[in-house]
């Protein structure tokens, strides 16, 4: 029987280029990219400019998805900082247009928001719990939220957490340079206050696809684990075999950043996990990811 077609917005980025080889033995996929144009095996990737609106509905003409992904994005917190209109762009203007094609195509839409929606004060966060974001990428975040509920309330708001794993050719996930410098003797300082609830990659797709067939509205995909920089950095370290000693604390408030950054914003994803979205330990989370570096080296 023929696939369903799904549509990815920024394939070539770390988390889409993560989710295109995870679902392409069960969807055919077609794929945006670009800046960072990339061939992958099982996939069709074509460069589009998302924030050209004629460009998009003739993309949504010419592909006909059965559903969308929409990970594209400007997801640097600094670089939208200092250039909030070409952020905005992509981030919200985009975002409210893909909303509107997938209402106007009757078909599922999910996005990809951020825990930076939260001023991070008073965590856990719950889906339900008042967002107030402490820098302009969240502020564009909660706007591309409420302006695709508003334009198709059938939107599943996916709030990731910050994630890891095998990096895109193109994109890499937060933990790769700290892995290349401790590989080369380099030491790392790493923030003692600032708590997030990560996942792997592969963990967070299991979880938009669990997301893409169960629900709409607003889900938490975090993971089960609240933990520093630090102490993710020192795990990190242990489980993959690397130095731990050249880690070294530091605190986020001591070190000067164009976006500032909530202390905590660790989420309660107690509704995810009662859909079936399961995320391991972090230490088998990093075991697993042990296992697939092997592999790529």
């Amino acid at each position: 029987m023929p696939k369903n077609k799904l549509l990815v917005t920024g394939a070539s980025g770390f988390l889409g280029w993560n989710l295109c080889q995870i679902a392409r033995t069960n969807w055919e996929i077609v794929g945006t990219t670009f800046s960072h144009p990339a061939t992958l095996s099982g996939v069709k990737l074509v460069q589009a400019n998302l924030r050209d609106f004629q460009a998009l509905k003739t993309l949504f003409l010419e592909v006909k998805p059965d559903a969308v992904m929409h990970l594209a994005a400007q997801s640097k917190p600094n670089y939208c900082q200092t250039h909030p209109e070409e952020s905005y762009a992509i981030n919200v203007t985009a975002s409210a247009n893909i909303a509107g094609l997938c209402a106007e195509a009757k078909i599922p839409c999910v996005f990809t928001s951020t825990d930076l929606v939260f001023d991070g004060l008073n965590p856990p966060y719950t889906e339900t719990d008042p967002v107030c974001p402490q820098n302009i990428y969240g502020e564009q975040k909660v706007l591309a939220e409420r302006k695709m509920l508003e334009i198709y309330p059938a939107t599943t708001i996916c709030r990731m957490p910050l994630m890891f794993g095998l990096p895109s050719p193109t994109a890499n996930s937060f933990i790769q340079g700290f892995i290349r410098a401790l590989k080369e003797g380099k030491a790392i300082d790493l923030f003692t206050d600032e708590y997030r609830t990560s996942v792997s990659a592969s963990t967070a797709v299991k979880g938009l696809f669990i997301a893409l067939e169960k629900t709409q509205g607003i889900i938490h995909l975090g993971g089960r684990e609240r933990m520093s920089r630090y102490q993710f950095g020192r795990l990190m370290a242990e489980v993959l075999d690397l130095p731990s000693e050249l880690i070294t604390a530091c605190r986020q408030q001591d070190v000067v950043m164009a976006a500032s950054r909530p202390p905590d914003t660790s989420l309660d994803s107690s509704k995810a996990f009662a859909l079936g979205y399961q995320p391991l330990s972090m230490r088998e989370e990093l075991a697993r990811l042990a296992v697939a570096l092997l592999k790529e080296s």
